[in-house]
């Protein structure tokens, strides 16, 4: 599969059937760069993001604005909310690993924190 960096909030994901490698540690983290405040977890196999609003409405409203964006793009992240923290863990389940998608959805995600209802907190 090939990696390509860019502009990865304006990719759309494509669907993954399974069967394509995941992408390589050096590969996940030249991705990473394009989506800051993102971290890799478990070997490079997860990306991970915590968010901190004011408080519990604030993060539910921006896990509401997640779910949005997940369910337009067929690609859905697990999530944890903690009263005012919401974490984020991106991977692809049919191949176990990191595919693009996973770096188009985190980014697409920071962009939800440039509207004016996404202003994060800490």
């Amino acid at each position: 599969m090939p990696v390509s960096s860019g502009d990865l909030a304006s990719k759309t994901c494509v669907p993954c059937r399974g069967g394509v490698p995941t992408l390589t540690e050096p590969e996940a983290r030249a991705l990473l760069a394009d989506t800051p405040n993102w971290e890799l977890q478990e070997g490079a196999t997860r990306l991970h993001r915590r968010f901190e609003f004011e408080d519990f409405k604030k993060a539910i409203e921006f896990v509401n604005r997640v779910a949005e964006i997940a369910e337009d793009q067929g690609h859905h992240p697990d999530i944890a909310i903690h009263w005012n923290k919401v974490d984020l863990v991106l991977w692809t389940h049919k191949i176990g690993g990191l595919h693009e998608n996973d770096f188009i959805l985190a980014a697409k995600i920071n962009k939800l924190l440039e509207e004016p209802k996404g202003q994060e907190i800490g």
